[in-house]
């Protein structure tokens, strides 16, 4: 099983993922690649692994990633070698990536896939919280409102939705989606008595 965690930008999603990956020890954040600057507080390999435009093309030469997209003014991709690695530990795989990359996994995935949308509780929120951030200018603000329109017109390709008003309900929420999807039929190779 994987798990696909997308919304706008400014939905929440880095707050809710963390506090999911503190409290779900069998999920494991799958660290994209892009080719934004690192951000104070950041670390490499950490939220990102940040290469150039050169490292990116030749990783795309390479075949190395499952999806990759332009978000935003930069590329973002999910290296193929990262999941295999976290599926071949028994993890799940935590993919926080935008529409364009979920669209992606969802067509590639299918039923392996476990796809959730983190929705912010209001626009006036959403733009509260970009703000909030203090790390991007008006116009770049103004940009990413634009795309969270155009963002959540893709949630309906999503098995989940996800109101990220309170992150502790958010939170019990997504723990229930991963114990209701770990007990899926289609997650077992065996019925537990023959």
């Amino acid at each position: 099983m994987l798990l696909l965690i997308s919304g706008p930008s400014g939905a929440g999603k880095s707050t809710f993922t963390q506090a999911l990956l503190e409290s779900a020890e069998d999920v494991e954040f799958s660290v994209s690649t892009t080719t934004r600057k690192i951000r104070g507080g950041e670390e490499e390999g950490v939220q990102y692994n940040f290469v150039d435009d050169a490292e990116f093309d030749d990783l795309i030469a390479a075949d190395a990633f499952v999806e990759y997209a332009d978000v935003h003014k930069f590329r973002y991709g999910t290296r193929k070698e990262h999941i295999a690695k976290m599926v071949g530990a028994g993890k799940i795989p935590l993919l926080d990536l935008d529409v364009q990359g979920g669209h992606n996994v969802i067509d590639i995935y299918g039923d392996e896939l476990v796809s959730v949308f983190i929705y912010p509780p209001s626009w006036e929120v959403l733009e509260q919280r970009l703000r909030g951030r203090g790390t991007d200018s008006d116009e770049v603000i103004q940009t990413r409102m634009e795309n969270a329109r155009w963002e959540i017109s893709f949630a309906e390709k999503y098995d989940y939705f996800i109101l990220n008003d309170d992150l502790d309900k958010a939170l019990v929420k997504m723990k229930a989606i991963l114990i209701a999807e770990r007990c899926r039929r289609i997650r077992h190779s065996e019925f537990p008595l023959k």
